[in-house]
């Protein structure tokens, strides 16, 4: 007799905790996919974040050198050739300058390959089993199934009345 207390119990605590995670997971899952989402946007603004740290940090050191000389050729004319490019000066030759319309089209493009990983895939953060139960269709279903499971786990395998 002890032994199917035992069974019931686990059968119980099974089908229930089945049950209650289906129910929960169908209740929360808009909450979960917004969370994932802010995630995700949390992270792209922490790698801007740092690219514009980056791009502080080497502009400081450039306008740190022009002020301690400010007369300094070298170090104008170095930042000159960095800026707008180096010039040429060998006659007969034609050395074709990028426009900013080429310079942006690399850029993106360097852009979007180097955020794409390494299957050709986007990844996007927000799980697959998520993005699935997060249809309406399957929302519904999972409740269902979850209220079923634990009326079932309550009817069937809850306390038992001893009959005498």
């Amino acid at each position: 007799m002890q032994g199917r207390n035992v069974i019931r119990a686990i059968l119980f605590v099974l089908f229930f905790s089945i049950g209650a995670g289906s129910l929960s997971v169908s209740v929360l899952c808009d909450d979960l996919v917004q969370h994932y989402r802010n995630a995700e946007l949390l992270r792209a603004a922490e790698e801007s974040l740092d690219r514009l740290k980056s791009l502080d940090a080497d502009y400081g050191v450039v306008i740190k050198r022009l002020q301690v000389d400010p007369n300094d050729p070298n170090s104008v004319k170095h930042l000159a050739g960095v800026t707008l490019g180096p010039e040429h000066h060998e006659p007969n030759t034609v050395y074709p300058r990028a426009t900013a319309k080429l310079l942006e089209a690399i850029e993106g493009a360097l852009a979007d390959e180097s955020s794409l990983p390494a299957s050709g895939q986007s990844e996007s953060a927000l799980p697959r089993w998520l993005s699935r139960c997060s249809e309406p269709r399957r929302k519904i279903a999972l409740f269902l199934c979850g209220v079923v499971l634990i009326l079932t786990s309550l009817v069937c395998f809850g306390p038992r009345k001893d009959v005498e």
